[in-house]
């Protein structure tokens, strides 16, 4: 890499706590000066906002490690085919970038840092291409048929998927999703299982605070409609080589990642696997027939239940997460897999890492914030609100 890696974290610093003003501004910019693009994007841009900076800041996290940011961004022009965007589009989305962060860097903005982000978005186009040119064969999206709708939870459905092609995945890897009925507006959602003989996938979809998409699963989609996938993406996938031991730790829907290791280790050498399973309360336990039925099944498998009583705060749950595992107080030699809402596995990690676990072995996608997650919306809450981690991560 020819940039310089600490100067774009530096001067992303300088404009991160005005993240909501930089991206509107980028979109500002963007559609004035090439407003053919707009086409390609939702109609509302609030939600695609937020995963703009979340796929920035997970960029800028991972500068300094080259191999893991090569997969990263091949992965992204992989699943960029999905909103048709195409070699003649990346320096328009360039400049515009580099604008909006020109914009809010003000003062502090230097040759130096602008030659140093415009050699960094070059690498960055020319890997997402290289990911989608090496793509070419597959799909740049499925369609597929929604053939089961069950209500798990009052916020939440299990779906299950027939898509109209061979979907190749790996267990613990997820997918992005769209309606027709919202056009171009795609969401993140983990396939709950390994592959299945009939080519068949289940979804968890919890309905989100102002959440478009997962509003419309959970309210009206039934079976008989199309849904969009995008192409699978993720590397919460199990190390097909290991023998350690298995630590998985979810809450909420992170159970659906749980659920596809767990089912794809079944499948392979058996070893013992430990599962830490949080909810705010009981009836949020929504999947207990499937967890019961895998504990009965497999006798290596243990899986401890975490829910504090009805009506309790988020963060008690979270409290009983902590109290369990330093009840085992070294997780040394275990691969670790960490699954559930967006701020909670940074911060598990970080025990973990407490507790002699080993970096290297813990392992969790990223998951940007969304409206329930409270991101901060002014310049002060970016000071006074403590984080582990730039918000959208």
């Amino acid at each position: 890499m020819s940039f310089d890696p600490a100067l774009i974290r530096a001067s992303f610093a300088v404009v991160e706590r005005r993240a909501d003003q930089l991206v509107k501004y980028f979109y500002v910019h963007l559609f004035a000066h090439s407003p053919e693009l707009r086409r390609l994007f939702p109609k509302e841009l609030t939600e695609q906002r937020d995963r703009l900076f979340h796929a920035l800041t997970q960029l800028v996290l991972q500068l300094e490690r080259p191999d893991r940011l090569t997969e990263y961004l091949r992965a992204l022009g992989r699943d960029h085919r999905k909103f048709q965007a195409a070699a003649e589009h990346y320096p328009a989305v360039g400049a515009s970038l580099l604008a909006a962060l020109r914009h809010f860097s003000g003062h502090s903005w230097t040759q130096e840092i602008e030659k140093s982000w415009t050699e960094a978005y070059t690498v960055i186009s020319q890997t997402m291409l290289e990911g989608a040119r090496a793509a070419a064969e597959a799909p740049a999206w499925w369609e597929a048929e929604v053939t089961e709708r069950r209500r798990a939870a009052a916020d939440l459905v299990v779906l299950t998927l027939r898509p109209d092609r061979p979907y190749p995945y790996t267990a613990g890897q997820y997918l992005s999703l769209s309606s027709p009925r919202l056009p171009r507006l795609w969401r993140s959602y983990t396939i709950a299982g390994a592959p299945r003989a009939d080519g068949t996938l289940e979804l968890h979809v919890r309905r989100v605070f102002g959440g478009q998409l997962s509003s419309l699963l959970v309210n009206d989609v039934l079976p008989g409609e199309t849904l969009l996938l995008g192409p699978p993406i993720g590397d919460t996938v199990l190390d097909q080589r290991s023998d350690r031991p298995l630590l998985a730790v979810a809450g909420g829907t992170g159970w659906a990642t749980v659920k596809a290791l767990i089912e794809q280790l079944a499948r392979g050498r058996e070893r013992s696997a430990t599962v830490f399973l949080a909810a705010r309360q009981d009836a949020d336990q929504y999947d207990l027939p499937a967890v019961k039925a895998l504990v009965a099944e497999h006798a290596w498998l243990e899986v401890v239940l975490a829910a504090p009583e009805d009506g309790a705060e988020r963060e008690a749950a979270v409290d009983l997460l902590r109290t369990g595992l330093r009840h085992i107080s070294d997780w040394s030699g275990h691969d670790i897999y960490l699954s559930g809402p967006p701020d909670l596995a940074p911060e598990l990690a970080d025990l973990l890492v407490e507790l002699h676990a080993e970096p290297g072995l813990i392992r969790y996608d990223p998951a940007p914030l969304t409206a329930r997650s409270g991101r901060p919306l002014s310049s002060s809450e970016w000071f006074l609100t403590p984080r582990a981690a730039p918000w959208a991560r």
